[in-house]
């Protein structure tokens, strides 16, 4: 597994964030986000989930490639769980101090961390992230906060799959705040949605509003988390 460390060697230790990739697997754009939260002075972490750095240049591809993780869950949570111990053990980590983000099918991995319990974290981040399909939420393992940031012309995400998030979080008792935006499609965080849109006839579209908006209340959630 190949993955990606950005910090400020200008600071002492920071807390750290794990950044999951879109269903294209670990390239450019999920190195970008790292990036951008080492300069907001984070330690982050683009963590593979395919092996070898894989990634696809077309829809087909990156669904089987997905699909390998999504039908063992063991294995991803040990890919997810050896990611961390790597954020963890780095000397320019605070180790207390963690979270994840992940964008498309790496959202649905942070909210299926945050939901079994089976990372320890402060707190999670998904962007456009999928809801079907999630495993249960334990109440008695759920410490992680919860942020979801969706896209209400996402047709990915039925309204159906939202309600049934919105239910099992309340009655699961968890910390949890769900925004919707409106008008925004899937993958709205992402400058190159419109051309992967267009080239494949999917319904991806950036917005730029929207991408603004969750990154800025991304970093109010994490200086709440890390108080």
């Amino acid at each position: 597994f190949k993955g990606f460390l950005a910090y400020s060697r200008n600071a002492g230790k920071r807390p750290g964030v794990l950044v999951v990739h879109e269903w294209w697997g670990h390239n450019d754009y999920v190195r970008d986000r790292a990036r951008q939260l080492a300069e907001l002075g984070y330690t982050a972490f683009a963590l593979d989930m395919y092996g070898e750095g894989k990634t696809a240049d077309h829809p087909r591809q990156a669904q089987e490639m997905m699909m390998e993780v999504v039908n063992n869950a063991e294995a991803a949570a040990a890919r997810f769980n050896t990611a961390l111990t790597v954020l963890k053990n780095h000397p320019m980590t605070a180790a207390d101090d963690i979270a994840a983000i992940g964008y498309c099918f790496g959202g649905a991995v942070v909210l299926s961390m945050a939901r079994t319990g089976a990372a320890d974290l402060d707190g999670v981040v998904s962007f456009h992230g999928a809801l079907g399909g999630l495993p249960s939420p334990d109440p008695d393992n759920m410490n992680a906060r919860i942020l979801v940031f969706n896209g209400a012309a996402d047709p990915f995400v039925t309204a159906e799959q939202v309600e049934t998030f919105k239910q099992e979080m309340q009655a699961a008792g968890a910390d949890f705040e769900f925004i919707d935006y409106p008008g925004a499609k899937h993958s709205f965080t992402n400058p190159e949605a419109g051309k992967f849109g267009e080239e494949f006839n999917l319904p991806l579209q950036y917005d730029a509003d929207a991408d603004a908006d969750s990154w800025k209340r991304m970093q109010a959630f994490f200086d709440e988390i890390f108080k």
